[in-house]
């Protein structure tokens, strides 16, 4: 994997966030309005963030959306990783382990009624 992708989600010189949220809302000073448009201009992954952001058309509920998607994102993330930790023949081994629980099973059985027959 290429390292420089590795560290997306790291704190970089891009906006927070909140300031994008913030942007959308119309709720940055002027000066801070300005830098983002600044860095907007250089940042392909910033910019389509802010154009799916600037896609809803309710503002006020952004904030709540963007924590409800990113609950969403982590969850199938999630799940994903715990279904490829799982090895490729799981199911061959689950059959093989019970059918020696049960070989054991009835040789102890066979083994105990051998043993107290009286002779």
């Amino acid at each position: 994997m290429n390292e420089h992708l590795k560290d997306i989600f790291v704190a970089t010189g891009c906006p927070s966030q909140q300031q994008l949220l913030d942007y959308v809302q119309g709720k940055l000073t002027p000066e801070e309005q300005h830098e983002v448009e600044m860095h907007l201009a250089d940042c392909e992954l910033c910019s389509e963030a802010l154009d799916g952001l600037s896609a809803f058309n309710d503002k006020e509920k952004l904030p709540a959306l963007v924590r409800e998607m990113k609950w969403d994102l982590l969850k199938k993330l999630h799940k994903k990783y715990r279904k490829s930790r799982r090895p490729e023949n799981f199911n061959i081994y689950i059959a093989v382990i019970v059918l020696a629980i049960i070989f054991l099973v009835l040789a102890l059985f066979w083994g105990y009624h051998f043993y107290t027959q009286p002779k």
